[in-house]
């Protein structure tokens, strides 16, 4: 997967974007809404900015693109109330298909766990100053795109802000499509397994994880390994040697870091609260291959007095992108 191998080729393609200005991306029609007697854009008339964002509903589901390909979504960025991050559900669909390839919490999808806003500088994902989300991954799509998000809150959310480009153009034979999915689960001291991911098969590579560790107790909580096992085999060939040194750190971090391919950009110890925290790690240079099916898994380990490995119970929250 390149990011930047083709930017010097002229390609037959037509680049589009939809927001709130353009809901459909249809080509000459941006910032035609026309300004209410009592908006910011009165004294300005048409083709000022008169319909920045939008609002979610409570309880309702809104669709903020709907695209007839074939094509390639390029980007997309989105600010709102960080109280919307786990609250509003992101989910993708390609050429008309009823289940979702992408399911997550807004939030955790843009790599910011646990419902908090902070910054991160990594090639696919980017949250800048104040909580401005970006998505650099690409997302072809044969026949057609859809993108809705979904308010679970009580509450509206007023100011919805987005943007979604893309290309319209063919795309190779070869192209894969774009998934991401979330996981929250509650470790055990008898099974002490978070499940990154499973029952995914087919041809494919895994490209991410991003996860969130509620630490629920005292000490080390990040001596597990995280586990590939590919194309059904029962013990893994792909294993690290700790949660810390999967993310790119080690020797339990003792601080906080964003680059490129792997981060540990929240460590949060406040008072009255459990220790949290948030990691992402990018297989862009080294995508993880698979030709029928995989299986992902995380451990929770910590150490008892003595030396050895405590099994620990935590509470983890994780999206895999393949």
């Amino acid at each position: 997967m390149s990011f930047f191998g083709d930017i010097c080729e002229i390609k037959n393609e037509c680049s589009r974007s939809i927001s709130a200005e353009n809901p459909d991306g249809s080509l000459s029609e941006g910032a035609l809404e026309q300004p209410e007697g009592k908006g910011p854009a009165r004294k300005l008339g048409l083709g000022w900015k008169v319909r920045p964002c939008i609002e979610l509903p409570a309880m309702g589901r809104v669709e903020l693109a709907k695209i007839d390909g074939p094509g390639t979504i390029r980007h997309i960025w989105i600010t709102v109330d960080s109280k919307a991050y786990r609250s509003c559900l992101m989910r993708f669909y390609w050429d008309d298909e009823q289940s979702p390839s992408v399911e997550a919490p807004l939030g955790d999808f843009f790599g910011c766990t646990h419902g908090l806003r902070y910054n991160i500088n990594s090639l696919p994902l980017s949250v800048n100053p104040s909580g401005g989300f970006n998505c650099y991954w690409p997302m072809p799509f044969r026949k057609s795109a859809r993108i809705e998000v979904e308010n679970l809150s009580s509450k509206p959310f007023h100011n919805f802000f987005y943007q979604i480009d893309y290309s319209l153009g063919n795309i190779s034979e070869s192209a894969a499509y774009f998934h991401a999915n979330w996981r929250r689960s509650m470790t055990t001291r008898e099974c002490p397994e978070h499940v990154i991911l499973e029952g995914v098969s087919g041809v494919g590579h895994y490209v991410g994880t991003v996860a969130g560790w509620s630490q629920l107790s005292n000490g080390w909580w990040g001596e597990g390994e995280v586990k590939f096992f590919l194309d059904g085999e029962e013990n893994p060939t792909i294993c690290t040697t700790g949660t810390e040194d999967y993310f790119g750190g080690a020797w339990c971090f003792g601080e906080t870091f964003s680059s490129p391919f792997c981060g540990y950009p929240l460590w949060r110890r406040e008072e009255g609260e459990i220790p949290r925290h948030g990691l992402y790690r990018w297989h862009i240079p080294d995508p993880i291959r698979f030709s029928s099916s995989i299986r992902v898994t995380v451990q929770a380990l910590g150490w008892y007095p003595d030396g050895t490995f405590q099994p620990l119970t935590d509470d983890i929250a994780t999206v895999a992108y393949w």
